[in-house]
């Protein structure tokens, strides 16, 4: 009786292993799809936002030189 619950015991423990190191990868792999997806988000709006900011330089270049052809 002592060998087949020790079995038992080894073959529980076995099985919850797997599961844990199953878990833990799936885990891992949802993650690294999260992070992933967040940084294109991310690199999305800061491609946007460098461009909108390009855009409000060159307006504000090209601001002085009307300016100064008004004046003369």
């Amino acid at each position: 009786m002592g060998y087949v619950l020790r079995v038992r015991f080894a073959s529980f423990f076995a099985g919850a292993a797997v599961a844990s190191t199953a878990g833990l990868y799936i885990l891992h792999q949802d993650y690294k799809a999260a992070h992933q997806s967040l940084s294109q988000k991310m690199n999305g709006l800061y491609e946007n936002l460098d461009g909108r900011i390009s855009a409000l330089e060159k307006l504000k270049e090209v601001e002085p030189t009307k300016q100064v052809e008004t004046t003369d």
